[in-house]
C-alpha cells in the first residue's frame, strides 16, 4: 500500500550528496534502479535525476518494520529514505558520483510500488524504439535521456540570457495564423465560429517577426513552436522547435557576428566544445563544387574535383555524353582503399543509382602504379595518367566518377562522399566542425510547376549587383541568404529581407504571382510595408537539431520528451485519432470514408 509523505521533505537529490555530509541525517527520494538482499542487509540503489546513490537496510538500524519493507523492493518503486551519510565500508564505485559514499537506512516509506516495466530502465536501451516510446514516460527515465533533456533546458535558458543581453526582446507570436502555402504542407485547424475556414499552425513566425520590425520592436526572439506537414526523417518532426530572430538596421555581417557569439557560447559552456571564431564561410557554389552538397560535412576531406577538361576529348561515351549534354564529369579520391573488394565497389554503385545515377566508374592505382578500371579500354593510357594526375591519386588510392548534368553529379558524389566517410569511420562524434554557407541561389526552377520558386521564401533580398539579373537571367541571382551548417547537417538558416516595396513587386512578378494572388496570401505584410519598413535580416535554428548534434545523439527524437513517430503519429497517446462525431458537426466538417481498392 503506498504511503503518504507527510512530514518528510527531501534534503536534496541523490548525487548533491557529498563527503562533506558523512555523519549527517538526509532524506532522499527517487526510484529504485535495484535492490540486492544479501541475507540480513539490504543494498538498493535509489535513482533520480541527477543519478544513484546506494542505500543500506539493516533491521538493527532502520527497525523491523522499515526492514520487512525494504525486502519488498523492487526496480522502480518511488520511495522516500531517511538516514545517515557514511564513507563506503566495501570498495569505492569508480561508476557512479557517489561512490565513496552511501546512506545506512534509518526510516523508509513506500510512496508508490510498480509493476515490472516493460523494459530495464538502464543507459543504451537495446529495447525497439517503438515500445519505448509507447512507454516514453518510463523510457524518460533513463540517465542518457534525461541528460539530453536537461541540457535542452540549459541551452534554452542560456539563449535566453544571451540574446537579452544582447538588447533582443522575447515576444510570443501566435499560433493559429492564415494560410500561406508557399513552401511546405499546412497543418489546418478548422474555426467553429468561422464554418468552412480554418486556422493554419505556423511553420514558422516569418511573417509576424517582420511586422514586429515593422512595429519597432529592433530586436526580436522567441523559442517558437512550428509545424509542418511533411514526411519525416531522423532530423524532422511534424512539430519542433526554433529559436527563431530578428533584427532591425542590420546587414548579413550583424547577423551573422552575434550568432557566431551566441554559438561559441552555449557550445563552450554547456557542450564544453571550443569554437574557434570566426566560423568558416564558403558561398553555396564553392560548397556544391567541392563538396557537392550545400551542407558539407567539414570533418574530412575527399572533395569533388571536376575533371570535365581532362576527358573532353576521350572516346568512352558515358564522359563524352555528359559533356556534349552540358552536364559535367567528377571525381572524388577515396584515398587508400584500392584493395577494397569488388562486392562493397558493386555496392556504392547501386547506392549511387539511388541518387539519379545511370552507374559509377572507377578506377584503383595498385601500388606498382597499374590502373585497375571499369572504363580502362575506352580510354589511351595518356588520358588515364592525365586523369589520375588531375584526381591527385597516389599508388592505393581509389577513384571513383560521376557524369551527367550538374544537379545529379552533386547529388551522387555528395552523397558518395558521405557514405565512404560512414563506412572509414571518418566521422567522429566529438569533431565539431561549423561552417556558414552563403550567397544561395535566390530561385530554382520547378519543372512540376513550370515556373521559378523562392529556395528560402518570397521576401528575401537578392545580392544587390544581382537585381538586373531578375529581368534577364532569374536563375542566376544569388541571395542574400546565409545556412549555418554543423558537421553535415543545417542548424539554422536566415537571410536579409526585402524591404523595398519595387523589389518586392519585381519578386513576385518573377514567381509567377499574380497582384491579386501576393495581396490575397500577403496583403497584411503588403500593407504594412506601406508604412515606413526598417532594413531587417534574421535567423533561425532547429533547437532539436542544435541540441542532438551536441549530445551526439542519432535522431532528434532522443532530445524531445515526447517525439512523434515516422507516420508523424504518438505511439504512446495514440494520436491523431478520431473524435466524436458532435465534435465534428460543431466543426461543419464531414469525413468520408475513402473505399480501400479491390484486390482482383
Amino acid at each position: 500500500m503506498a504511503e503518504s509523505m507527510a512530514g518528510l521533505k527531501r534534503s536534496c537529490r541523490c548525487t548533491e550528496v557529498t563527503e562533506a555530509n558523512v555523519g549527517q541525517e538526509m532524506t532522499l527520494m527517487g526510484w529504485v534502479q535495484k535492490s540486492r538482499n544479501k541475507g540480513g542487509i539490504i543494498f538498493t540503489d535509489l535513482r533520480d535525476r541527477s543519478g544513484i546513490i546506494q542505500i543500506i537496510f539493516e533491521e538493527s538500524d532502520c527497525g523491523t518494520e522499515n526492514f520487512e519493507k525494504a525486502e519488498r523492493l523492487r526496480s522502480e518503486f518511488t520511495i522516500a529514505v531517511t538516514g545517515i551519510v557514511e564513507k563506503r565500508s566495501g570498495a569505492a564505485n569508480a561508476n557512479l558520483k557517489t561512490g565513496t559514499i552511501e546512506v545506512r537506512a534509518k526510516s523508509l516509506r513506500i510512496l508508490s510500488e510498480s509493476e515490472v516495466p516493460p523494459f530495464p530502465i538502464e543507459e543504451n536501451s537495446k529495447t525497439k524504439e517503438e515500445l519505448r516510446l509507447k512507454y516514453r514516460y518510463l523510457d524518460l527515465r533513463r540517465p542518457d535521456l534525461q541528460k539530453n533533456i536537461m541540457v535542452r533546458s540549459q541551452v534554452a535558458t542560456m539563449v535566453r540570457q544571451f540574446l537579452a543581453e544582447e538588447g533582443f526582446l522575447e515576444i510570443e507570436t501566435p499560433t493559429l495564423i492564415k494560410s500561406t502555402p508557399e513552401g511546405a504542407r499546412d497543418y489546418l485547424v478548422p474555426s467553429r465560429v468561422h464554418p468552412g475556414s480554418f486556422y493554419a499552425l505556423p511553420q514558422s513566425p516569418q511573417l509576424l517577426k517582420q511586422l514586429l520590425m515593422c512595429s519597432g520592436f529592433d530586436r526580436y526572439f522567441q523559442l517558437a513552436r512550428c509545424y509542418r506537414d511533411e514526411d519525416l526523417r531522423a532530423d524532422r518532426q511534424p512539430e519542433f522547435t526554433q529559436i527563431d530572430m530578428e533584427l532591425s538596421f542590420v546587414d548579413q555581417e550583424d547577423v551573422l557576428d552575434v550568432n557566431e557569439r551566441l554559438l561559441k557560447k552555449v557550445f563552450g559552456e554547456i557542450g564544453g566544445i571550443d569554437v574557434t571564431l570566426p566560423l568558416p564561410r564558403l558561398t553555396w557554389k564553392e560548397a556544391m563544387e567541392r563538396f557537392g552538397s550545400d551542407k558539407p560535412d567539414m570533418r574530412f576531406s575527399m572533395e569533388l574535383k571536376n575533371v570535365s577538361d581532362v576527358v573532353k576529348d576521350c572516346e568512352f561515351v558515358v564522359f563524352k555524353s555528359a559533356l556534349e549534354d552540358g552536364g559535367s564529369v567528377r571525381g572524388i579520391n577515396a584515398e587508400g582503399q584500392a584493395g577494397m573488394p569488388r562486392k562493397k565497389i558493386d555496392a556504392l554503385v547501386e547506392y549511387a543509382k539511388g541518387f539519379g545515377a545511370k552507374g559509377l566508374a572507377y578506377l584503383a592505382v595498385h601500388e606498382d602504379g597499374s590502373y585497375k578500371c571499369s572504363f580502362g579500354k575506352f580510354m589511351k593510357q595518356e588520358e588515364l595518367d592525365a586523369l589520375v594526375h588531375a584526381m591527385e591519386a597516389k599508388p592505393g588510392d581509389l577513384l571513383f566518377f560521376a557524369a551527367g548534368k550538374n544537379k545529379m553529379v552533386f547529388d551522387v558524389l555528395g552523397n558518395l562522399r558521405l557514405e565512404l566517410a560512414r563506412q572509414l569511420d571518418l566521422l567522429k562524434k566529438d569533431d565539431f566542425k561549423f561552417l556558414w554557407v552563403t550567397e544561395f541561389p535566390l530561385l530554382e526552377y520547378s519543372e512540376e510547376e513550370e515556373r521559378y520558386v523562392a529556395m528560402h521564401h518570397p521576401f528575401t533580398m537578392p545580392m544587390e549587383e544581382d537585381l538586373p539579373l531578375l529581368d534577364t537571367d532569374p536563375g542566376a541571382v544569388r541571395a542574400q541568404a546565409y545556412d549555418i551548417v554543423l558537421n553535415g547537417t543545417e542548424l539554422g538558416g536566415g537571410s536579409v529581407r526585402i524591404h523595398q516595396a519595387d523589389v518586392q513587386e519585381k519578386m513576385f512578378e518573377v514567381l509567377g504571382f499574380t497582384q491579386e494572388r501576393a495581396q490575397e496570401q500577403f496583403g497584411f505584410l503588403l500593407e504594412a510595408f506601406k508604412y515606413g519598413v526598417p532594413p531587417h535580416a534574421g535567423l533561425a535554428y532547429g533547437l532539436d537539431r542544435v541540441i542532438m548534434l551536441m549530445v551526439g545523439a542519432d535522431s532528434i527524437r532522443d532530445v524531445i520528451a515526447f517525439p512523434k513517430v515516422k507516420d508523424a503519429s504518438c505511439l504512446m497517446m495514440e494520436a491523431p485519432s478520431p473524435v466524436d462525431p458532435k465534435q465534428l458537426e460543431e466543426l461543419s466538417i464531414a469525413v468520408e470514408k475513402t473505399e480501400e481498392p479491390q484486390e482482383n
